[in-house]
């Protein structure tokens, strides 16, 4: 377990001690898959911080929701400056046009 690192120890700990059984995990269908990071002290300890006082219900969970929020604030981003380059006449006039043709086909009330 050496090449864990001291950081996960009392993670593992703590999971031996709920009873915890890799082996039960083998050959199950899961959406998640394990990766390896490196990241800094300090920001590891703010996690950690965080965890403990149950913001996140573990490490797991937390950068989960890190990635995915920053990968939605990358997106929205893309998407205004996509949507900066449209031409606000020129989009109005072609959202005329097609209501017009729209609402000849649609049969009086």
């Amino acid at each position: 377990m050496a090449f864990l690192g001291e950081a996960m120890l009392p993670l593992l700990t703590a999971l031996a001690a709920l009873g915890y059984d890799k082996s039960s995990y083998q050959g199950a269908q899961m959406r998640t898959v394990k990766i390896a990071i490196t990241i800094d002290r300090d920001l590891l300890a703010r996690l950690d911080q965080l965890v403990k006082e149950n913001q996140f219900p573990n490490r797991s969970r937390a950068v989960q929701e890190a990635i995915r929020n920053q990968l939605q604030r990358l997106q929205k981003g893309r998407l205004a400056r996509e949507a900066a380059k449209l031409d606000p006449a020129f989009e109005q006039a072609m959202a005329e046009e097609g209501f017009r043709e729209d609402s000849e086909q649609w049969p009086a009330y």
